[in-house]
């Protein structure tokens, strides 16, 4: 009976999860409240995050809690303006559209060889990380972040900080693992950052303008593409 409890539980985070409805960055529900909505034990409420938290779906922090994906930076302001549904993670997309491919312009004519490194770096993590969603949108951040650093304007880097991990857009079925065509996505992800670093790397303006333009368009895309396989 307790195995078929868990399931159902995971299940519900799960989806609660994937559909925004508890955000990236985002605390769960506590273990009383769980129990109390669920009408399970403590024990079958602690085996359901533990199986999220190996799926990569869940991060505990010591103190603090468990949240989905990942958890906040310690001072960002992000919790303030979580993009729960479609619509919101595609505005947040269309407003990094404004901001990172300017950033990626500067970036080609601002960068050292050690924000090169910290792109490369955040590279190979995301790449690591196939299977694990957490690392994976933490990875996926990581690059943005240094990306908007190599700018050598703070107030790129405080943009892209003030969100923290939140700001990468999660479509449903990257969440999903064991599932070819999430690892197409996050295949095709891989690409377009690897692209705008070596725009970056070229010191070409225009082109590294044009690749992070093409990859939050995409990422739009992979949204709408979510939105109408739901229907």
């Amino acid at each position: 009976m307790k195995p078929n409890l868990t399931t159902s539980l995971v299940e519900h985070l799960r989806e609660r999860i994937g559909s925004g409805d508890i955000a990236a960055g985002e605390k769960l529900p506590s273990e009383n409240s769980l129990i109390e909505q669920h009408g399970v034990s403590r024990t079958v409420v602690r085996e359901a995050i533990t199986r999220l938290q190996a799926e990569g779906l869940v991060h505990t922090r010591r103190g603090a809690g468990s949240f989905a994906l990942t958890p906040p930076a310690q001072d960002s302001e992000s919790n303030s303006i979580i993009p729960r549904t479609l619509a919101q993670r595609r505005q947040l997309l269309e407003y990094r559209m404004g901001f990172e491919t300017e950033a990626a312009a500067l970036a080609a004519t601002h960068h050292q060889d050690h924000d090169l490194l910290a792109m490369d770096q955040a590279l190979r993590g995301f790449e690591a990380a196939a299977g694990n969603a957490s690392q994976s949108m933490s990875c996926d951040y990581e690059f943005h972040l240094a990306l908007s650093r190599s700018t050598g304007n703070p107030y790129f880097s405080k943009a892209v900080e003030s969100f923290g991990p939140v700001m990468i857009a999660m479509p449903r079925q990257r969440l999903e693992t064991g599932i070819s065509r999430a690892s197409d996505r996050l295949g095709s992800v891989m690409a377009e950052h690897e692209t705008i670093r070596q725009a970056v790397a070229s010191g070409n303006a225009l082109a590294a303008a044009a690749a992070m333009r093409v990859h939050l368009g995409n990422s739009i895309s992979r949204l709408e593409s979510e939105a109408g396989e739901k229907h």
